[in-house]
Order: C-alpha cells, then structure tokens, then sequence
C-alpha cells in the first residue's frame, strides 16, 4: 500500500493516495490563511494527528474487517452466494461513488464540519450494522457506511493542510496518516478474525462506535479552515453512483436468472441510460465532480484504466481467499485473518520498500507492467487450489507473490495519476484514482462471483446451500463434492482474475508513458511512503 504527499512551495496542494483495502485520498486546496504559524492543533500535535489517523485507520479498517465476517454472515442469515457479494459492494459503491462529492463538500462547507457530519454518520451506520435482523438492513447500512466513509476520507488529509503549517509538522502528521492506511488493512484482517471467534461477526461493527465517538469528541481540537465558493454536483453524484448500482446488480441477477432475463436486461438498460446521463451532466457543468478534461490525456486515461482493473483483482482475491479458508480448508476466523500475513508482507515489501527505489529508476510502464505480470503469475497459482491444498506449500507463497504485484502498481500508478496536472487539478486527480480503485472493485467483485456460482453450479447444482446441509447434517460424502465443487467456483474466479490483469498489463503498456519520472529529490519535496 503507498501513499503519495506532495506539497508545492506556495503551500497549495496536499495529494495523497492510499490502496487496499482499502482506501481513500483527496487533496484540497488551502491557503496560507488556513495554515496559520501556530494554531491551537499545532500546540497539541500529538492529539490532533492521533484524531486524524484514528478516522483514517477507522475508514480503512472497515474495509477489510467485514470480509473475515463474511462466512459468519453468511451462515447466520443463510445468504445465496450470490447475494453475500452485496455486503462489500455496496459499501465500495457508496465509498467510491460518492468519494468526490464528499471532498467537494468539505472545501464549501468546511472540513472539519463535514469531517464531524461523515463521523457520526459513519457511527450510526455501524450501529444499525452490528443490531442488523436481515441481510437487506445489513446491506443498508453498509451503503450508509460508505457514505459516511466518503466524506471522512477525503475531509480527513485536507485537515491535515488546515491543521498544520508547511514543514516538519505537516510531514509528521503525513508520515502517520499515511501509516495508518498501512496498518489498517492488516489490523482488519487480524482484528475481524478476533472478534468473529471470541464474540461475533456483529463485533466488527460494533467496534467502529467507541472509535467514532472518540474521534468526535477529539475535533474540538482540529481548525476548521475556512469554506469556499461553489456548489455540489449533486445530479451528477446520483446518476453516477445509481448507474454503477443498477449495473452491478444486472451483473448479479444476471449470474442467477440468466443475462437474457428481463430485469436483467432493464437493469443493463438504466445503467447504460444513467451513465450516459451522467457524462453528459460531467461535461456541460460548470462545478463537475468528475472534471473530464483529465481523462483528455493518455497516460492519466490509462492510469484509471490500470488500477480500475487492479481494483477488481484486489477484491476478489480478499472475498474469495477468505471463503475458500474458513469454508473449503475449515479455519476459524482467527486462524484466516493470520494467513493474511504473507499478503500483508508482499505488500509492504512492493509498496513500501521496493516501489520507491524503482520508481526513480524506470518508468511507469515498465514497473506496472512487471507487477501485473507478478499478480498475474499469484493468481493463476490461486487457481489451482483443491479442497487439499497445503497452506504452506499453496496459499502462502501465492499470497505474497499476488500481493507484491499488486502493490508495486500502486506508488507509478500515482504518480501518472497526477503528472502534468495543473496544481489546482492535482487533488480532484489523485482522488479520481481512488475512486476507480474502490469502483472497480465492485464491479470486477460482481463480475467474478458471477462466475465462480455458475462454475459451482455446473459442478454441483446449488453447491452453496448444498455445502451447508451437508455440514449441518453431517454429511462427509456430499460434504466433499459440495467443497470441490465450490472450490471449482473459486478457481474460475482466480483465473477471471487472471484475464483482468493481463488486460491492466495491456493497458499499462500500450497507454502509460514511457519516460522516467525524476526522483523525489529532484522534483519537490519528499513524498512520505508508507
């Protein structure tokens, strides 16, 4: 997982990027105003940087905790596979869709504002999760969830450029929001696992509300900053995010009913009518959330392009590998959320340790390329699993190698996202990055559970609901082709996951420029990588 700060001498721009899991960036505009010498925040430091990276480690832990809960979701409310897919897309729907309009919200009406709005919200949301009768309230309040988190993520760095003065401080306060992006993918894996084995999957929820509250009670010390002229580009949010809704659900319904079945085709139809729609309403605007001129270029079109389908592939391998665990191999929700590990190191390794030295050496194409070619190598070995395979011999050594490509993209990616943009642009196109991420995620998760029920069944009819009569009855025979055959399902998946990042490695290659970015030290100051 890298992040990218970049801060120009006028005290303009702070843009920051943060993947997996997770995870969401913005940077707002500020002014020498906003950063006053000493304000009250910078008298308290400690406090006011712990108030942002709790939100921060908040908003991305959420992104990896429900998916060790999913097989005890799953069980306790006896979901279609299928359906079960909607508790992780539809919080990186709202998440994603709503990312820019929520960054747009807190430059007009004041970011620590709208900082303490996206917060209580985000607790509610959590609440109603956790308190949930029904799968339907669950995936409600999961779509609140990722409102919430859409207006926290973005609001949470721009206070960082309100709060504190230009140097050592800033950087600081970078260096450990950066780090809680980081440690909040691999503290949800471990901590979701926990909680699901000594309480229940309800825990994962619950335990957002004691952070949320302290986080809110800790605002008193953050600046507010000052708000801004504008407006909300408030069709455009609608139909953008309506559209990706009702396309994603035309790709889930069209796994269960057939893609020749009527909803399914209407769906199809409002999605393509909703986001014609939204261009439309992106282009003629005078306040866009999604500015087009940015995809104008080649090599940032390309960059969206890329980690739209690195998203896909990061989705699936966390909801599938967590099934096949706890489902095919029977581990306990613990045991799952520390074989993670080796997933966490690759990306640390690749995005952490190896990414910045290579970026300063080769170009875009070239490394994005290699780490496509390495995630694709992890999920091809992902695809020969069978109900037998050794954790150590197996999974390990795929984890880690699908998790250093993926995360070696990350960091080049970036900065093409946001090479060559004007300054004023360079926040919207970090954030836009993050958006395709999170969207991408969705969509190829949907896509991908598509096929890993139709290969299921095909094996097996109803191999999901079969799989769970069997254990419940104790079953060993038909247990056993019921775990083939869902193990079948998820091998089909690995290898759409295969198709998807070859075409990234297509994409990188024939649109990312060719030339190699300067060093750091050569461009402006430093950029904090965590």
């Amino acid at each position: 997982m890298a992040s990218l700060g970049r801060r120009s001498s006028a005290g303009d721009a702070t843009t920051a990027t943060f993947s997996p899991g997770d995870t969401m960036a913005y940077a707002s505009k500020t002014t020498s105003a906003e950063t006053a010498p000493t304000t009250p925040a910078e008298r308290h430091a400690g406090l006011a940087i712990f108030v942002i990276a709790a939100a921060q480690l908040m908003v991305v832990l959420d992104g990896t905790i429900v998916n060790i809960a999913l097989p005890s979701i799953q069980r306790d409310f006896t979901i279609a596979p299928s359906a079960l897919t909607w508790v992780i897309t539809s919080y990186a729907l709202a998440f994603g869709g709503l990312l820019l309009l929520g960054g747009r919200a807190g430059d007009i009406f004041g970011r620590r504002r709208m900082f303490r709005i996206g917060l209580v919200v985000f607790t509610i949301a959590s609440l109603l999760g956790g308190l949930a009768p029904n799968v339907e309230l669950l995936i409600a309040a999961r779509v609140l969830q990722g409102v919430g988190g859409a207006i926290i993520a973005p609001t949470a760095l721009s206070l960082i450029a309100t709060t504190f003065a230009e140097g050592p401080a800033r950087s600081r306060a970078l260096g450990v929001y950066a780090a809680m992006a980081g440690i909040g993918s691999t503290v949800g894996l471990l901590l979701g696992g926990l909680l699901t084995d000594a309480l229940n999957w309800r825990w994962v929820m619950f335990v957002n509300i004691p952070i949320g509250i302290g986080v809110l009670l800790g605002t008193r010390i953050l600046a507010e900053g000052t708000g801004g002229r504008g407006r909300l580009d408030v069709p455009g949010a609608i139909t953008g995010t309506a559209g990706l809704v009702s396309l994603v659900y035309a790709i889930t319904r069209g796994g269960e009913a057939g893609f020749g079945d009527r909803v399914t085709l209407g769906c199809f139809a409002v999605a393509a009518v909703l986001l014609a729609l939204f261009l439309v309403i992106q282009a003629r605007s005078t306040h866009p959330m999604l500015p087009l001129k940015l995809l104008r270029d080649r090599n940032r079109a390309a960059t969206y392009t890329t980690i739209l389908f690195v998203g896909s592939a990061m989705f699936a391998s966390f909801y599938f590998l967590t099934l096949y665990m706890q489902q095919v191999l029977d581990f306990g929700p613990m045991r799952a959320g520390l074989a993670y590990l080796p997933y966490s190191a690759g990306m640390m390794v690749s995005a952490g340790i190896l990414g910045p030295r290579l970026v300063a050496r080769f170009p875009s194409r070239v490394i994005v390329a290699g780490a496509m070619l390495l995630g694709t190598i992890g999920m091809f070995w992902f695809s020969r699993l069978t109900p037998d395979s050794s954790y150590t011999l197996h999974l390990m050594p795929a984890m880690f190698l699908t998790a250093l490509g993926l995360g070696g993209a990350f960091l080049p990616l970036t900065l093409s996202a946001v090479a060559g943009v004007a300054r004023e642009d360079s926040g919207i196109a970090s954030a836009i990055l993050n958006t395709a991420q999170q969207i991408g995620g969705a969509l190829g998760l949907s896509v991908l559970a598509t096929i890993s029920t139709t290969a299921a069944n095909n094996a097996l009819p109803d191999a999901g609901q079969v799989f769970f009569a069997a254990r419940a009855a104790g079953d060993p025979g038909l247990l056993a082709r019921a775990a083939d055959a869902l193990t079948q399902g998820y091998s089909a998946a690995f290898i759409g996951g295969c198709a998807l990042l070859l075409v990234a490695l297509v994409v990188a290659l024939a649109g990312l420029n060719a030339k190699r970015r300067p060093a750091p030290a050569e461009e402006e100051e430093p950029a904090p990588v965590a």
